[in-house]
């Protein structure tokens, strides 16, 4: 039986994972720069633990210039099978209550092409099949953790990512709504596509922290009544994550794994040595199928 790695990727609010053991600081190079910080690794129980707080520590990084290339790429480099995302939103359903979780399985690309979203490209072309674009096997597991640790949890549901750093304008709030999305954030993308190319199961928990700008009945959004929110929620979102850990099943059942089996185009041969040694990582294994 193999040893499970789990990957823990915060977000505002949640710098730390509480209760690991053999903890040690991990910093790495890779071929996409530096990742957002050092990686934490531990034990939490029998499993290993990976945690890397997306914005760094001290939250130094705004939404698009997170190095999310590097911090998907470290954690494949480090083993992890399985990512879960924290990641804190705004709420774009009356029944959406802020203090409530959302486990959503879609997401909607708003970021405006700022971003850096894919490992291809210099001299290699992919195209990775991304319309369920989050494991379902690692997000029933988040959603009955999340229903043991007590919180109120929304499972499924549309993340609008948008590219900040500012919040909505009361238009494109409304707009947004009518599309039918459920919950709005600024980080999910392009690090749900990346984690997909790494061939890395990939779950968020959404910690909704507002109604955004729409809801009449309650105040605009503002950072003092989100980081209210989010210190309750963080002790929640640990929870979660250590319900989740205890009950993941040591060899995932889904084809999260094989993400790139059918989806390198590119010849191998006319590949460029240093794209290929800089893809080994993700690649290796279907280029040398290739030779």
């Amino acid at each position: 039986m193999h040893q499970m790695t789990v990957g823990v990727i915060g977000g505002s609010g949640l710098y730390e994972i509480e209760g690991l053991t053999n903890i040690e600081e991990v910093r790495l190079e890779t071929p996409f720069g530096e990742p957002s910080d050092a990686f934490i690794t531990g034990m939490l129980g029998d499993v290993k633990m990976v945690f890397l707080p997306r914005h760094g520590r001290g939250h130094r990084f705004l939404p698009s210039e997170v190095p999310y290339r590097a911090n998907i790429y470290g954690m494949k480099k480090l083993g992890v099978q399985r990512i879960i995302s924290v990641s804190a939103v705004g709420s774009m359903k009356e029944e959406i209550v802020p203090g409530h979780i959302v486990i959503p399985d879609q997401f909607f690309d708003r970021t405006q092409g700022k971003r850096a979203s894919t490992f291809f490209g210099k001299g290699v072309a992919g195209h990775v099949q991304f319309a369920d674009p989050v494991c379902s096997e690692l997000c029933d597991v988040l959603v009955e953790a999340g229903q043991r640790a007590g919180a109120t949890v929304h499972k499924g549901g549309t993340y609008i990512c948008i590219e900040g750093p500012n919040f909505s304008t009361r238009a494109e709030s409304n707009i947004y709504r009518s599309w039918g999305v459920d919950i709005i954030g600024m980080t999910n993308i392009p690090e749900a596509r990346l984690a997909r190319e790494a061939e890395i199961c990939y779950g968020t928990v959404a910690l909704a922290t507002d109604y955004d700008c729409w809801h009449q009945g309650h105040d605009d959004v503002t950072v003092e009544a989100v980081l209210a929110i989010i210190k309750q929620n963080v002790a929640m979102a640990r929870n979660i994550i250590k319900e989740a850990v205890a009950s993941l099943a040591s060899e995932a059942g889904c084809s999260c794994g094989e993400s790139l089996q059918f989806a390198i185009m590119t010849d191998p041969a006319t590949i460029p040595e240093q794209t290929r040694n800089d893809l080994d990582l993700l690649l290796g294994k279907y280029l040398d199928e290739g030779r």
